[in-house]
């Protein structure tokens, strides 16, 4: 027994497991693209050819997953295409960053600039002492 494959489903799962919501998906696929119209291209059974193609980039997952789609098949694709460094979402690029880090790596910024302003006003004071007692 042959089963039937629904492309729009699968768009949808691998959306899914990529953890992209229907509003990012739109914006990566264009100004024509919103939530609405990302819920109703995940009903259909078939997809067009060029929009597989547009979403296949957008996601970074093959066409082929989309038209033969198996859940294990899925799960291979996910597991080697994505690492740590991926980006997920608009193409300009959503990271995961922990902001605490963050946060610490501009307090250490601020305080290595601060020694260096202490600093060049030391050496300041140091040059006005000089021209003073000459």
């Amino acid at each position: 027994m042959e089963q039937k494959i629904h492309q729009g489903r699968n768009v949808k799962r691998f959306r899914e497991m990529l953890g992209i919501k229907q509003e990012a998906l739109a914006f990566d696929l264009g100004e024509d693209w919103n939530q609405k119209k990302i819920s109703l291209l995940e009903q259909k059974d078939i997809v067009e050819d060029h929009l597989l193609e547009a979403i296949s980039k957008a996601l970074k997952i093959p066409v082929e997953a989309f038209k033969n789609f198996d859940e294990e098949q899925a799960i291979n694709i996910i597991s080697n295409t994505f690492h740590d460094e991926a980006f997920i979402g608009n193409s300009g690029g959503t990271y995961n960053i922990n902001p605490m880090v963050e946060i610490i790596k501009l307090h250490e910024e601020k305080i290595a600039l601060y020694e260096r302003m202490l600093k060049e006003k030391d050496e300041m004071m140091s040059r006005l002492e000089k021209l003073i007692t000459k």
